[in-house]
């Protein structure tokens, strides 16, 4: 009863580690995230580029709302307008429909800013596709 044992074949180790398309590699330039953390002047230039888009959404927001607002008066001084349903119609159903729609405009808008700032001051490489 001799049974010969017959060797195994040797045993496959598996190697892991990173893709090679996913390894990171340094960035040709700066990251501009960098030069706002170290608050270099590009880095305040970035911000500041940020903060005036921003700020110029918001005036408009603001210059449209006023011009809304700021024409009621007007609206309610014209010689028919003295009627009570005018008036309730104007603020009722044409006010509050408009300031919606403006303020979405500008939630949009400042949304978009965001993103444009976003993908200029990310590295490349830290994308998502």
């Amino acid at each position: 009863m001799a049974e010969e044992q017959q060797p195994s074949p040797p045993r496959r180790e598996i190697v892991t580690g990173v893709p090679r398309g996913a390894r990171r590699r340094a960035p040709a330039h700066t990251p501009a995230r960098s030069e706002i953390s170290e608050q270099t002047t590009l880095g305040a230039t970035y911000v500041r580029a940020l903060m005036r888009s921003q700020l110029r959404a918001g005036l408009g927001a603001l210059a449209a709302l006023v011009l809304l607002v700021g024409t009621l008066p007007l609206v309610f001084a014209l010689p028919h307008a003295t009627s009570g349903p005018l008036v309730w119609v104007a603020l009722g159903l044409l006010v509050y429909p408009v300031m919606w729609l403006i303020a979405r405009w500008y939630v949009t808008r400042a949304e978009r800013n965001e993103a444009d700032f976003t993908g200029l001051v990310m590295d490349p490489a830290e994308r998502s596709p």
